[in-house]
Parts: C-alpha cells; structure tokens; sequence
C-alpha cells in the first residue's frame, strides 16, 4: 500500500467513520478523543486530524502518516496525540487501530488515578482483569515529548499485561486509551469500557466494600469468548 491508493482511501474512510462513531455514542464530546488505524505492511497510519469537528469531518481530512509521525497524504495537522498511537502501534504489534476518548466514567477513573476493578461477569466478557491506570508522568516528560512519552508510559504499564486480553489504559489525570485488532474493534472496546466505568462506579456507590469476582468467574466468562476454546457465538465460515 502507498499513499494515494485504493487501500489508503479505503482506510482513510474506515478512520473517518470511526471517528464519527465516538461521536455518536458519545464518546468524544466537542473535539474530544481520536481513532487512528495501521497498515503494516507499508508502515502506514491514518489518523483523525487536530481540532476538526466530527460533524463535519470527510474522509479527505484524514491524515496519512508513516511511522516516524511524517505527513506522507494530507493537508490538515494530525491529531495532537499522534505520538502516542504511534509508541502503542509500535509496541504491541497484533494491533491494528486505536482510539483516544474522554467519555465521562472512563475519564472519572483516570482522574481518581484509579483502576477499573471487574466485580462482575459484563467486565470479564472483555477485559481480562482490571483495567489499569498509569503512573503520572514525571514533570521532564510533560514538558518534553509529552505525547510520546504517555506512550511509553502506557507500553510500561503493560510489560506483564497481554494488551489483547485488556485492550485499554487509563492514563492517569487523563483519559482513556483503547485499542483492537481494527479501528472498528478500538471503537467498540471504547464503548464497553465507558460502560463497565459506569458499571463500576454504581457498584461503588452501592456498595464501597464491594470486592472484585473471583479469578475462576473472571477466567471463565472471558476465555469462553475469547480462549483457544471458546464457545460463545457462532462459528465463522
């Protein structure tokens, strides 16, 4: 794939209806969050660009970068937080889209500096275990490279985490990061993972002894659906 080509239009729309999705399921108020997706092969990535309101974006306006943040096809700024999905792109190498948000519970919890505990078996159906919060960055890190060190900040959050079996962050006093196999499967991840902050925080308010299930339950409802063999759904093919 090269910039310019039917695989780029092809996902430039792709990154273009993902964006305007967060908005629809209000996920991303005003201009608040982004998705992005890669083409590895040719070490490319389309990426919302900065500051452009969801309703009126095109796929033209998304902006074609290679892996060193470089404007290969586009006319517009890309997102600010582009660095970021560039280190998480770079890290965890089964991904194939990512998608930033700063929808209300998930950010609720970022801000707590606080993970997202799984007391229920909704949680476990996607995210295996408690959705983890960063550490703050040190002062250095947020006056230089800010963006790419929340990256790497995220990527050291996840050294013994599968970031397939728990597809999002909390980036502390932030927001929210997710990711999937495509920038489709990083928006849905989204949206689950502003539903279990919901989830949690009532559980919370209900209760504040509440105590996560317990790892058989947790195994058991996330590897039926997504284990070597799982069992939820139907068969493809």
């Amino acid at each position: 794939m090269t910039a310019g080509s039917d695989a780029v239009s092809k996902l430039r729309t792709e990154v273009c209806n993902a964006n305007k999705e967060l908005a629809s399921r209000g996920l991303a108020r005003f201009t608040f969050g982004n998705a992005s997706a890669i083409d590895r092969d040719a070490g490319l990535v389309v990426i919302k660009p900065s500051g452009v309101p969801y309703d009126t974006m095109t796929p033209a306006h998304m902006v074609v970068v290679d892996m060193n943040g470089e404007i290969v096809e586009g006319d517009l700024r890309p997102s600010s937080d582009l660095a970021t999905h560039l280190e998480l792109y770079r890290a965890f190498e089964k991904i194939g889209g990512v998608v930033h948000t700063h929808s209300r519970y998930a950010t609720l919890w970022a801000q707590s500096h606080r993970e997202i505990p799984c007391f229920g078996t909704t949680h476990a159906d996607y995210f295996h275990g408690p959705v983890p919060v960063t550490a703050h960055l040190k002062a250095q890190d947020i006056q230089t490279d800010y963006e790419a060190n929340t990256g790497r900040e995220i990527v050291r959050r996840f050294e013994e985490i599968d970031p397939l079996r728990i597809p999002a962050v909390l980036v502390a006093g932030h927001a929210s990061f997710c990711w999937g196999v495509t920038v489709s499967a990083a928006v849905e991840i989204a949206d689950l993972l502003e539903e279990v902050a919901f989830m949690a925080y009532g559980t919370i308010a209900l209760n504040a002894e509440a105590a996560p299930i317990p790892v058989e339950l947790l195994d058991k409802h996330f590897l039926r659906k997504h284990g070597p063999a799982a069992y939820y759904g139907q068969r493809k093919g």
